[in-house]
């Protein structure tokens, strides 16, 4: 193991002790190898500080006046703070009952008195890295829950027409492949609504056997059916002055659907087993991977409830669309995976993105990350080619190696030169040759290029390509 002293301290820890010296020696030792260092001589007046001051790391003495260290501990697991603030308890007369609630409650460490330096660098050292990986994941949960990935044209398009209708009361039907992040879509769309501080319900239509779609929806009575042993609330209920989400609607039988129109159009429902109608205030937000045009064609949709959700259809664009975006989600998934499975941080080798970006999706967004994840977790290292799997590599453009056969006939490379400089001379010298054909049009050598334009302008700059300067 490394030496403690190896890596600064970054971070701000609190030392919770009732002696002055014991606070000073501390400061002195955390400070030394880099931490922001605050005191407090009670655990009163650490909950204020860490409720005013953005505290890393809780270093506190058990045998306090008033409010013991353990009882601090407890304040804190009361009001959250423990899982994001690692707390270590010290102690001149531990007892093992201590030490054995302390654990209980969520203590990161527990050790006595006197306090060996090393020890302390190494456990706050522990605590303040435990923190700030608790700090990235929870904001890549977050980005995942909320944020929607991507610059492309496709993808500005979609996030203009969210911040047109998010506010509007207006019924939204999302419409898109299987994988495209519809229920992300929907998410934004609730989160940058008025609904936003209100519920936020999803509904598979396709999960729920049809016989129970109803009940799952509308709630039901006790007694209303075998196995209704005591009334439920539904999902409309639950979702009350908030957004209920129903996805895969094209799989909800027509019976359902004659209900949903019932709501839509009375903004009442009936519990299954019940005559009361009970007022409900929903904005409804559908979603489905079929044709439901061709449903409503086929008699297995109404119709009247198809334009009812349709007022303004979202089309979410597959990945295929999206090109340019590949290398955004690639990382972020990349970076979401590693912290999730507590793993060193992993690079995407240049060729290992070229196969990536090669690949045609028909997952679309879920197939991509579902393929990161299972890279990143099987890779010994960085991810390379190797680390691809199989079919993916399989199944790029068939008309590269002839390309390739045409372009390595008309050129030689000097000795000493690498694949890696070699092959990106002959891809910035094509993109020239690109750029030269369309009179420098960025737009249309892009279309030609089949890339997004905004792709092609990361190309250019990493390349350092300039009109006139080459």
């Amino acid at each position: 193991m490394s030496s403690p002293t190896t890596t600064t301290l970054s971070g701000t820890v609190l030392v919770v002790d009732d002696e002055r010296n014991i606070r000073r020696t501390l400061r002195m030792v955390l400070e030394g190898e880099g931490a922001r260092v605050l005191e407090s001589g009670s655990a009163e007046d650490a909950l204020r500080t860490i409720e005013n001051d953005d505290v890393d790391v809780v270093l506190a003495d058990v045998l306090l006046p008033s409010m013991s260290g353990i009882e601090l501990l407890e304040h804190l697991v009361a009001r959250d703070h423990v899982a994001s603030v690692p707390v270590i308890l010290i102690s001149g007369h531990a007892t093992v009952s201590d030490a054995v609630r302390a654990t209980r409650l969520g203590a990161f460490d527990f050790f006595e008195k006197p306090l060996a330096r090393d020890r302390v660098l190494v456990v706050v050292r522990n605590a303040l890295r435990q923190r700030e990986a608790d700090r990235k994941l929870a904001r890549l949960r977050a980005r995942m829950r909320g944020e929607i990935i991507g610059d492309s044209p496709a993808i500005s398009q979609l996030m203009q027409q969210i911040a047109k209708v998010a506010n509007s009361r207006v019924r939204l039907l999302i419409q898109g492949e299987s994988g495209t992040g519809k229920e992300l879509v929907a998410r934004a769309l609730h989160e940058s609504s008025e609904r936003r501080e209100r519920p936020f319900v999803k509904v598979n239509c396709a999960a729920i056997p049809g016989e129970l779609i109803e009940s799952e929806l509308f709630g039901h009575e006790r007694g209303a059916f075998t196995g209704a042993t005591a009334q439920k609330k539904g999902m409309f209920e639950i979702a009350h002055e908030g957004t209920i989400f129903l996805d895969e609607i094209g799989d909800m039988s027509l019976g359902a659907q004659a209900k949903v129109l019932r709501v839509l159009q009375s903004g009442e429902l009936m519990r299954v087993g019940s005559e009361r109608a009970i007022a409900t205030d929903v904005r409804v937000i559908a979603a489905t991977h079929r044709n439901l045009l061709e449903l409503v064609q086929a008699g297995e949709f109404r119709e009247d409830l198809y334009f009812r959700l349709a007022v303004v259809p979202i089309v979410v664009p597959p990945l295929r669309e999206r090109q340019g975006d590949i290398e955004l989600l690639v990382e972020h998934f990349i970076e979401l995976a590693c912290a999730e499975n507590g793993l060193v941080r992993k690079q995407l080798t240049p060729e290992a993105a070229r196969v990536l970006e090669g690949y045609a999706w028909p997952g679309n967004v879920r197939e991509l990350r579902n393929v990161i994840e299972r890279m990143v977790i099987l890779s010994d290292g960085d991810l390379d080619v190797n680390d691809v799997p199989a079919d993916i590599r399989g199944q790029q453009d068939d008309t590269a190696e002839p390309v390739a056969g045409a372009v390595l006939a008309e050129m030689s490379a000097p000795s000493g030169v690498s694949l890696r400089a070699f092959r990106e001379a002959v891809e910035r010298a094509f993109i020239l040759q690109r750029l030269e054909e369309h009179g420098w049009n960025v737009s249309r050598t892009a279309d030609a290029l089949g890339v997004e334009r905004t792709h092609l302008h990361k190309k250019m700059r990493s390349m350092g390509i300039q009109r006139g300067g080459h």
